[in-house]
C-alpha cells in the first residue's frame, strides 16, 4: 500500500524537479544588427576581460599602485592571450583545420570557439611581462593582482560555451541536465541531455575566486603565491572537470587520459612546488609593487631635485650681488638682475610656495646687511648702473622668487627707486663724523698770529712749534674723510 502512494508522488517530485532544474538548450546564440553578426560567445568574452580589468584595478590601488597601470597592461595582455589561446587550441586539434577536406583558414574562425586557457595564460603573461618592462612595474605583484580577476573572466567566459552547445559531458539523467539539441558540426538533432561542464567550471572558478582573495588577506601572500595558488585552484577542478567532457580532442588517450587532464596534474604539481619555494624564500609581501626608481613616489623626489638646483643657481647669484656692490660690477649686478628674474619667472609655481615658508627676520637681516654696503657707494658711481635694465625686472615676478631671489631683488629696487637724493643724504649732506672735524681747524688762526707778531726767540719757537704741530695732526684724518 506505502509503496503504491509512494511511488507515484516521488514521481511526481522527480518529473517537477526535473522540469524546473533541467538547463534549456539556447535559443540561439548569434543576433544580427543589419549585416552585422553579434555572437554571444564573444560578448561572455569581452565581459569577462572587463570584469577582470575592473577587479585588479581595485587591488592594484589597494596595492599602493597607480590607477590605469592594469589598463595599460591589459593592452598587452589580452591580445597576447587571444593570440595564445588560439595557438594552443589550434596545435593540439590541428586535425580540424587541416588535411584533406579541411580549410585552414577556418583556424582564424575565433568566434566559432577554441580558446585553450593554457595558451592564453601563457602568451598573456608575456603581455603582461612586456607591459611591466615598459612601466617599471614588478612582475610578481602584478600577477598576484591579477589572479583572482583571471578566474572570475574564466567563469564567465565559460557561458559563451553554452551558447555555442559545445564541451559538454557525458549524457546524464540529473535534475540540472544541459540539453543539447546539436551536433558537434551545428545541424540541428533530437534533444539529448548532458552534464553542464560549463556550468560546473564557472561555480569551481568563482569558489576559486572567493579562496584567493580570502588566503591573501588571511596570510597576506605575496612575490607570486596567489597565482601559484590559482593554478592550483583552477587545475584541481579542471582534472575532474575535463574527464566528463565528451568532445572530440585529437590527443583523446595519451596513457588512459586526456591531453588537458595531464595538463592540470603537472600544473597543480608546478604551483605547489611555486608556492613552497616562494613562502621559503621570500616570506611575507612586497612593500613595493615598483622597481626602485619608477612609480608615483620616485617621481615626485624627481620634481623636487629640479627645484633645488633651480634654487641653488638663484642664492649663488643673490650672494655675488651683496657681496661685491662696487662700480666695476654696477652694470653686471643689473644683467644678473634681469636673469634672476626670467628665472623666477620660469619657475613661478616653485617660488609660491617656497617663499610661503621664508623665514621673515632672516630677510629683513640679509636686506639690512646688503643696505648697509649700498649706503658705502659712491652717489655718483651709483648713477652709473642702467636704470632701464633695472627696471625691466618684473616686480611681480621677483616677489614670487625664494628668499634670497627676494633679498637680491628688493635691494635692487631700493637702489633703483631712491636715485641720487635718497643715496647722497647719508654720505654728503649730513656727515655726522665730519661736522666736528671739519671746525677743528679754528685752532691755527691764534697759533699763526703767535707766530708773526711775537718776538723770534727760541722758548717761544718751541712752544709755537709744539703747538702748531698739535693743532695740525687732524687735518690729514679730515681730508681724508671728505
Amino acid at each position: 500500500m506505502t509503496a503504491l502512494l509512494t511511488t507515484p508522488v516521488t514521481t511526481a517530485l522527480n518529473t517537477a524537479l526535473h522540469s524546473v532544474l533541467t538547463i534549456p538548450s539556447p535559443s540561439q546564440g548569434v543576433w544580427h544588427i543589419g549585416p552585422v553578426p553579434i555572437r554571444a560567445y564573444a560578448l561572455c568574452i569581452i565581459a569577462g576581460i572587463i570584469v577582470a580589468i575592473i577587479i585588479s584595478e581595485r587591488r592594484w590601488a589597494a596595492r599602493g599602485g597607480r590607477v590605469g597601470d592594469i589598463q595599460d597592461l591589459a593592452l598587452w595582455a589580452v591580445p597576447f592571450g587571444l593570440v595564445g589561446g588560439r595557438l594552443y587550441h589550434v596545435i593540439t586539434d590541428n586535425d580540424l583545420y587541416f588535411g584533406e577536406g579541411k580549410n585552414p583558414v577556418t583556424a582564424l574562425y575565433v568566434w566559432r570557439g577554441g580558446l585553450g586557457i593554457w595558451g592564453a595564460i601563457a602568451l598573456g603573461a608575456v603581455g603582461v611581462w612586456i607591459g611591466c618592462r615598459q612601466k617599471g612595474i614588478r612582475m610578481l605583484p602584478a600577477i598576484d593582482t591579477m589572479a583572482p580577476g583571471v578566474v572570475v573572466a574564466q567563469a564567465i567566459g565559460r557561458w559563451g560555451n553554452y551558447f555555442n552547445q559545445e564541451l559538454y559531458g557525458r549524457k546524464t539523467d540529473l535534475p540540472w541536465k544541459l540539453e543539447i539539441t546539436k551536433d558537434p558540426e551545428g545541424y540541428a538533432t533530437a534533444p539529448t541531455y548532458h552534464h553542464p561542464t560549463f556550468l560546473y567550471e564557472c561555480i569551481w572558478d568563482l569558489g576559486v575566486f572567493g579562496l584567493l582573495i580570502w588566503a591573501e588577506r588571511r596570510f597576506k601572500l605575496g612575490y607570486g603565491r596567489v597565482m601559484a595558488l590559482y593554478i592550483m585552484g583552477y587545475t584541481a577542478g579542471r582534472a575532474w572537470i575535463e574527464d566528463l567532457r565528451v568532445d572530440k580532442v585529437q590527443l583523446n588517450d595519451v596513457l588512459g587520459l586526456r591531453l588537458n587532464v595531464w595538463t592540470s596534474i603537472v600544473l597543480f604539481v608546478a604551483g605547489a612546488v611555486w608556492f613552497w619555494w616562494s613562502a621559503r624564500k621570500h616570506p611575507g609581501r612586497e612593500e613595493t609593487v615598483y622597481v626602485e626608481g619608477r612609480g608615483p613616489e620616485a617621481e615626485a623626489p624627481a620634481a623636487g631635485a629640479l627645484t633645488d638646483e633651480t634654487l641653488a643657481a638663484e642664492t649663488l647669484a643673490a650672494e655675488t650681488l651683496a657681496a661685491d656692490p662696487s662700480d666695476e660690477s654696477a652694470d653686471e649686478t643689473a644683467d644678473d638682475l634681469a636673469e634672476d628674474t626670467s628665472i623666477a619667472e620660469d619657475s613661478d609655481e616653485t617660488a609660491e610656495v617656497e617663499v610661503e615658508t621664508a623665514d621673515a627676520d632672516e630677510v629683513a637681516e640679509a636686506v639690512a646687511e646688503v643696505a648697509t654696503e649700498v649706503e658705502a657707494v659712491d652717489a655718483d658711481k651709483v648713477e652709473a648702473v642702467d636704470a632701464d635694465k633695472v627696471e625691466a625686472a618684473d616686480t611681480d615676478a621677483v616677489e614670487t622668487a625664494d628668499g634670497n631671489a627676494v633679498e637680491a631683488t628688493e635691494v635692487a629696487v631700493e637702489v633703483d627707486e631712491a636715485e641720487p637724493e635718497a643715496v647722497e643724504e647719508p654720505v654728503v649732506e649730513e656727515p655726522v663724523v665730519e661736522e666736528p672735524v671739519a671746525e677743528e681747524p679754528v685752532a691755527e688762526e691764534p697759533v699763526a698770529d703767535q707766530i708773526a707778531d711775537e718776538p723770534n726767540d727760541e722758548a717761544t719757537d718751541a712752544e709755537d712749534r709744539e703747538d702748531t704741530e698739535d693743532a695740525a695732526e687732524p687735518e690729514p684724518a679730515a681730508n681724508r674723510e671728505k
